[in-house]
């Protein structure tokens, strides 16, 4: 295998897969590009810089392993001795991919390390949670260190965090080196000799019969022994990441510290970036361009549309002041001061010509603070006025809750009267809701797309016909990036 050329996978949001698989083939040239729920496999020979610009992912990782789902039984010691395999099948194939990693790693550590820094916490809070840290790795430390001295002088050091928002668990495994008391000779020579840590999520039927703390364990000791590395918690060399679920068994190492999904140029976090740019993506922005974002927020679709697309014209509006002054330090952060304008302006009356737009964007703003589902006509202005200071042959990119996209799919029903050719609301949410909803099979994820986008070309909404609708998550709530594009000068259809 020839240096910097290797098989990746990328973490995405539910529903973003499709957006990482085409970013993938365009931005990377990949090849072999395979989609699963919530995972984009792909080879590329792309540098390290290039990987980096990768926009619909979360994290980044190089694979060591793709493995058909472990079969689930009741022996805790099977199962466990076919999670080590894994590790120690094929050593001589590790040992390269750790050369591939390493030499994407070689002189450019320090660079990797402070990729997309995250805003700082304050300090008395993030002293906080280092002492507790520490404290909760040192009692785990000695709790398992008591209970591995009965094997064969072998310790070992278990440290485990939990995310409630995403279901994971995370195990990290800390040992002495075993081959000092087995006799085993380690296959890794000095060159290869790291320090890491094992991270473990499971989920689905395995999760039931091994806790993650147990399998990173396993891994941990089976590494040490088979390749003479050093654990370390706190600092490690490199991490190895496994994923075990109902779909796949998954081993890599992440590429980079911090999620890609983390802008270095976003100061205060509104709409997820990873959203936000598959939105913008959507939009045909070309060169010379007028985009507009008339309810802009934050501004994270126009600071995510400005850096990919820079030789456009990007304008947000938005009525509430502390918005605006969030927007305006987020584009000062970015640099983009002179491609961002921002103005105070409802939604319901934009100070600007009709027609004078190529784009519009926008996440229309929904839940508990917001009560648009529940305003018909508050909609129906605002669908209205964007659709009148937009070009003929422009396209309209919203982001819309559940709700909100069953009224405008009612709007519109209403508008057509009733038309024969519509498509009801009803089989345009089911399959849209596909998108959503994957199985884990590539083939589904990409038909349900394709079903979605043939679904929703239902009602006409005045000039404006729909030309898309991808499901995707926004972590607990489900959504809808709609694409429309219009077709004629407002009430002359």
């Amino acid at each position: 295998m020839a240096a910097r050329s290797g098989r990746y996978f990328c973490t995405a949001g539910r529903g973003l897969e499709p957006f990482l698989a085409r970013e993938v083939r365009a931005r990377l040239g990949a090849t072999e590009v395979d989609c699963v729920s919530g995972k984009v496999f792909f080879s590329t020979e792309a540098e390290p810089g290039e990987l980096r610009r990768l926009k619909s992912g979360e994290r980044l990782f190089l694979l060591l392993k793709k493995h058909t789902p472990l079969a689930v039984s009741r022996n805790k010691g099977k199962m466990l001795h076919e999670i080590k395999s894994l590790i120690t099948e094929e050593p001589k194939y590790w040992l390269d991919v750790i050369s591939i990693w390493r030499n994407l790693h070689e002189g450019k550590k320090d660079d990797v390390s402070q990729e997309n820094p995250v805003p700082l916490k304050g300090k008395s809070e993030e002293e906080a949670n280092i002492a507790t840290k520490r404290q909760k790795t040192e009692q785990v430390r000695e709790t398992v260190s008591e209970e591995c001295q009965a094997e064969a002088g072998e310790r070992c050091g278990v440290a485990e965090r939990k995310s409630d928002r995403d279901c994971w668990t995370e195990s990290k495994a800390s040992l002495e080196d075993p081959s000092n008391s087995s006799g085993e000779k380690p296959i890794a020579n000095e060159q290869l000799s790291f320090t890491f840590r094992v991270s473990c999520r499971c989920s689905g039927a395995i999760a039931k019969i091994l806790p993650s703390q147990e399998i990173g364990r396993a891994v941990g000791i089976a590494l040490m022994k088979q390749c003479g590395w050093r654990a370390d918690l706190r600092n490690p060399d490199l991490e190895i990441f496994v994923h075990l679920n109902d779909i796949h068994s998954v081993v890599g190492i992440p590429l980079f510290r911090l999620p890609l999904a983390n802008r270095a140029y976003i100061r205060t976090a509104g709409l997820r970036s990873t959203v936000a740019w598959a939105m913008a993506s959507l939009a045909e922005i070309n060169a010379g361009a007028f985009v507009l974002d008339p309810m802009c927020g934050l501004g994270t679709i126009l600071l995510e549309a400005a850096k990919e697309w820079p030789e456009a014209c990007y304008w947000g509006a938005d009525i509430s002041n502390s918005q605006l002054e969030g927007a305006d330090a987020n584009i000062r952060t970015a640099g983009l001061m002179d491609k961002i304008e921002l103005l105070k302006a409802s939604v319901k009356a934009l100070p600007l010509p009709s027609e004078s737009f190529d784009a519009v964007i926008s996440d229309i703003p929904f839940g508990k603070k917001f009560k648009i589902t529940k305003d018909r006509q508050l909609l129906l202005d605002i669908l209205q006025e964007m659709e009148r200071v937009l070009h003929v042959g422009g396209t309209i990119v919203l982001l819309l809750s559940q709700d909100l996209h069953k009224c405008v799919g009612g709007i519109a029903k209403c508008a057509e009267n009733d038309s024969p050719n519509a498509i009801s609301d009803d089989a345009s949410e089911t399959a849209a809701a596909k998108a959503l909803n994957v199985d884990g099979n590539s083939s589904s994820l990409v038909n349900g797309i394709e079903e979605s986008l043939l679904s929703s070309r239902q009602t006409h909404f005045g000039s404006l016909v729909p030309d898309g609708v991808y499901g995707v998550s926004l972590g607990k709530t489900d959504a809808f990036i709609c694409k429309y594009r219009k077709i004629s000068t407002a009430g002359n259809q």
